[in-house]
């Protein structure tokens, strides 16, 4: 049952964080290319190499059970405290991860400002969405 009128604001509010977090599972799908894994993990320990690889694994999960709950079940994301919550949770996981950026990622690479501003966007699209309702 859907929370709101179809084609409020919030129906599409929650399609858009749904499609970012889809958008980050297949991204994070692609490490493995994109990175050169595991020949550029040879250099570290055999458990950092499993760590990192597991918690990518676990990430496209999480991203992809966040988009199938925003794009399938929009109603009780929207209007229950556990819905809310979700989204509250995520909000601040893009947050922090925007946060961490600048931390341990400090390049100067336009690729590095692309992530921050679509971290941004999913802290900005899951805060209005938690808040929304």
């Amino acid at each position: 049952m859907s929370a709101s009128a179809p084609g409020d604001a919030t129906d599409w509010l929650l399609v858009a964080c749904g499609v970012h977090s889809l958008a980050f599972a297949g991204f994070h799908l692609g490490f493995s290319r994109l990175f050169d894994w595991p020949r550029s993990l040879q250099s570290t320990t055999r458990v950092n190499r499993a760590v990192l690889q597991i918690a990518n694994a676990q990430l496209v999960w999480v991203f992809a059970a966040v988009a199938l709950a925003c794009l399938l079940m929009p109603g009780p994301l929207a209007t229950t405290p556990l819905g809310r919550a979700l989204l509250g949770a995520m909000a601040v996981f893009w947050w922090l991860r925007l946060a961490l950026q600048f931390v341990w990622l400090r390049l100067r690479r336009w690729q590095v400002h692309v992530l921050s501003a679509i971290f941004l966007l999913g802290g900005l699209l899951f805060t209005a969405a938690a808040l929304r309702g």
